[in-house]
């Protein structure tokens, strides 16, 4: 009996101990996998100007006779400072803008009045900037604001008719100590506020505390005037496709996945972005640049008279910023430092310049395919999956002139086309016209953020097919 307790416990110990390197072996593997990178490029809709809420704005005429007590001693959390008796109390003649009264300092600091909106709506308050923002904020007895030092800001929205005046207290926890604050609507159509928290969209967006989220498994790095450097979620006051791209390829992919966002607007790829290895050619008696030729186009026979900018600037000036990210890797992102990367998708959304032009236009298809074959040459990755999206005005049934040269450019890289052998599994095209909300690009969809999100997660369920398909 003893001798079969002693087997047992033995098989017990070296099947534990197995499962246990095999389980440390599995993380450690986990760990080393290299970091998925995506490029993403294109003009200002790639960018983005999908609008997060109604529009943040300065406070200033809202606030009515706005006075701060100035009270002996630190912050203390448990102390009732409407019953204490101030030392010093300041009326704020100014209250907000960019100039706001200076307050006085000498001790824990807090702001009363009014506020008294013009129009009925969901709002939600930024008091502070800097180190004045840790303060707690009550408007109309409720608390909208609260951001303790070393934690992250808490707010909550609030519902204010418009012409009525409502009390408001701002405590403040430090010395930092000022006027400054923001005001903005949660509730106007189509910003991504109102989508996610009256519309029931997007919930993985946002917390349960209703704080804007982020992912732990998804980094976004924007470059050139696609800006920010954090992990995957809402940051500023706009947004463009990386978040639902992102999120779809963060949910599908173990590995870490890197969001390289890297675009300019106002930019056609038939002049600014034209790829490197493009020829001139000839229309109507004029010579139209090569890649590295300059201006857009000259007289045949004539010399031309170069400007401050060539063919393909954009292309060198947005690649060449990728490049740099990339070659200092662990630099850029020390959470990563070691792992290495791997470029396996590229994602583009342009296109509306070159409709303005019909040369352009009508060489978009060729230009478009050079664009990702040199993409895939110049980063060292042949395998590596595209995706391009359509100009979301542009409807297949009602296309017409250089919109329709265009789209049907963009339709026919798509490697389940047929047309283009060597993008058969390997590229495809997001048509975009049923997922716009309306307005065109050049008008940026109206800011529409559900368009951005939309095209983003259509984009990143393409990719996410094609990576499954090789």
């Amino acid at each position: 009996m003893k001798f079969t307790i002693s087997v047992l416990l033995s098989l017990t110990f070296t099947f534990w101990m197995g499962a246990s390197n095999y389980t440390h072996a599995d993380d450690r593997a986990a760990k080393t996998k290299k970091v998925q990178v995506f490029i993403l490029s294109g003009q200002s809709n790639m960018v983005g100007a999908g609008k997060v809420t109604g529009g943040e704005s300065r406070w200033g005429a809202e606030f009515i006779s706005p006075v701060v007590s100035v009270y002996e001693g630190n912050y203390r959390p448990d102390a009732d400072y409407d019953s204490l008796e101030s030392i010093a109390t300041v009326a704020l003649e100014s209250f907000g803008g960019s100039e706001p009264t200076a307050y006085p300092g000498g001790g824990t600091q807090v702001t009363r009045g009014f506020i008294q909106v013009q129009k009925s709506g969901i709002y939600q308050f930024r008091p502070g900037y800097g180190g004045s923002m840790h303060n707690i904020m009550e408007v109309d007895g409720k608390e909208v604001h609260r951001m303790q030092v070393g934690q992250a800001p808490i707010r909550t929205d609030i519902k204010l008719i418009g012409g009525k005046k409502v009390p408001f207290k701002i405590t403040y926890l430090t010395a930092d100590a000022n006027g400054l604050g923001w005001i903005d609507r949660q509730d106007i159509p189509g910003t991504l506020a109102t989508l996610v928290k009256h519309e029931a969209k997007y919930p993985y967006l946002m917390n349960d505390q209703g704080q804007w989220t982020e992912r732990d498994d998804v980094w976004y790095r924007g470059v050139v005037t696609a800006t920010g450097s954090h992990w995957l979620g809402v940051k500023s006051g706009k947004i463009g496709p990386e978040l639902g791209f992102g999120k779809v390829l963060g949910d599908a992919i173990d590995e870490p996945v890197l969001i390289l966002k890297t675009s300019q607007g106002n930019r056609s790829l038939g002049w600014d972005f034209l790829p490197p290895g493009s020829a001139q050619y000839e229309v109507d008696g004029k010579i139209y640049a090569g890649y590295k030729d300059s201006p857009a186009f000259w007289e045949k026979g004539t010399e031309p008279k170069p400007i401050n900018w060539y063919a393909g600037k954009q292309y060198d000036d947005c690649f060449q910023a990728a490049h740099e990210v990339l070659d200092n890797f662990d630099e850029q992102f020390p959470h990563w430092k070691g792992r290495g990367y791997e470029i396996v998708g590229f994602s583009w959304w342009q296109g509306d310049k070159d409709r303005y032009n019909t040369e352009h236009a009508t060489r978009y298809e060729q230009n478009l395919v050079r664009l990702i074959q040199t993409l895939r040459t110049e980063f060292n990755a042949p395998q590596a999956k595209f995706v391009c999206a359509t100009l979301g005005q542009t409807e297949k049934s009602r296309a017409e002139g250089n919109e329709k040269l265009i789209l049907e450019a963009q339709l026919a890289v798509d490697g389940y086309a047929g047309k283009h052998p060597e993008f058969e599994g390997n590229t495809a095209t997001v048509y975009t016209y049923p997922l716009s909300q309306g307005g065109a690009s050049n008008s940026h969809y109206n800011g529409n953020a559900q368009t951005y999100m939309d095209v983003g997660i259509a984009m990143g369920e393409a990719m996410t097919k094609l990576l499954k398909s090789h």
